[in-house]
């Protein structure tokens, strides 16, 4: 990431950044994977989109009935959202959205750089030739934790900025009164810096699914990417499984005899903190305006 800062200074970087999970590791050390590849990385990427083996799991299992997800499972899922945000680099829509786009519309500052991904509809063959979801459905989905790559409850915290890109067979007028709905929901609060302004993407191209996964083929899809204070109840859960770790150094000298320094590991646990404590800082910021 350091070498494409300095060979492409100019250009936009956006980053699928996947954070572990319990249930599925291979690696004692990924808490301290994650930390010093976060702590590295944070300067050198404009967007970074998260996504949580966790969360991730956890729909497989529920949404897609199956019992024991294994990682193509797990990446199959991962790449609709990958899919459906380069979308417009493929194909022509009624409403494409750049690359660049993603930067302009959902970081307000630099290190508030890791949106929320979210998608709709996600469900099993079996369920989906009895089962129509309409726009409006499919967009109230996105707003619910369980469709989330990344376990945060955003009801916990407020939205920054949204932005929704849509496939298949959607029409305008449907995301409209969609979002128009979106907005009177007590449950969907935005920080009162950023107005309440959802960014769209339309492409009529349909979602497509690997022959033979979990996932069925569907008429219309949305992802959601959306920049919220709650994404730091994230950063709080791997912090805690760091400190725990680092407490006792468990596994450090096997770093230092790979040529790291052991102060690395607190500079990037330092680094986190301050991002933890730049999260909270906007939503504050928002609730100590609504005081006055």
């Amino acid at each position: 990431m350091e070498r494409l800062t300095v060979d492409y200074g100019k250009k936009v970087k956006l980053e699928f950044a996947i954070y572990p999970a319990p249930n599925i590791s291979t690696a004692v050390v990924e808490p301290y994977n994650s930390i010093l590849t976060t702590h590295t990385t944070l300067e050198h990427t404009d967007c970074t989109f998260m996504v949580d083996n966790e969360a991730i799991y956890e729909i497989c299992r529920r949404s897609l009935s199956v019992d024991r997800p294994s990682y193509a499972s797990l990446n199959r899922l991962i790449s609709q959202v990958v899919s459906s945000v380069t979308t417009s680099l493929r194909f022509d829509g009624a409403l494409n959205v750049d690359l660049n786009e993603f930067q302009t519309n959902l970081v307000p500052y630099p290190r508030i750089h890791f949106p929320l991904s979210s998608y709709a509809p996600i469900i099993s063959a079996d369920r989906a030739f009895h089962e129509q979801f309409s726009v409006n459905e499919i967009t109230f989905a996105c707003f619910e934790p369980a469709n989330q790559m990344v376990k945060c409850d955003p009801r916990n915290g407020k939205y920054m900025a949204c932005c929704l890109l849509y496939r298949g067979d959607v029409m305008p007028k449907d995301v409209n009164a969609a979002i128009a709905q979106i907005k009177t929901r007590k449950s969907v609060q935005f920080v009162d810096w950023c107005p309440t302004g959802f960014k769209v993407g339309l492409n009529s191209q349909a979602p497509v699914i690997v022959p033979g996964g979990d996932s069925a083929k569907v008429q219309r899809a949305v992802c959601m990417l959306s920049n919220t204070t709650a994404i730091a109840e994230a950063w709080v859960r791997l912090d805690r499984k760091f400190d725990l770790m680092y407490a006792k150094r468990a596994f450090v000298h096997w770093y230092v005899g790979e040529g790291m320094e052991e102060g690395e590991f607190s500079e990037a646990r330092e680094d986190l903190a301050s991002l933890e404590k730049d999260y909270e800082e906007v939503g504050a910021d928002s609730v100590e305006n609504e005081d006055y």
